[in-house]
């Protein structure tokens, strides 16, 4: 399997690198643009684009930050 990297971003997404498979709570998969190098997937839920980040995360007070441990 080709390797995949996922980063918390300070006070936003979740950034996926590397090929990878979306799929919703009903089985569908989200059509994803394989020569596309990474994703942006929202965490703070206010984007209008979900799962993915519209930059909404900048206006609506979200703030995360976890250290690995």
């Amino acid at each position: 399997m080709p390797d995949v990297k996922i980063t918390t971003r300070p006070n936003g997404p979740f950034l996926v690198e590397g090929p990878f498979t979306l799929v919703d709570s009903q089985g569908n998969e989200f059509k994803l643009d394989a020569s596309k190098p990474a994703y942006a997937l929202c965490r703070c839920g206010e984007s209008s684009n979900r799962p993915f980040c519209d930059g909404s995360h900048k206006n609506c007070g979200f703030a995360s930050d976890e250290p690995a441990r």
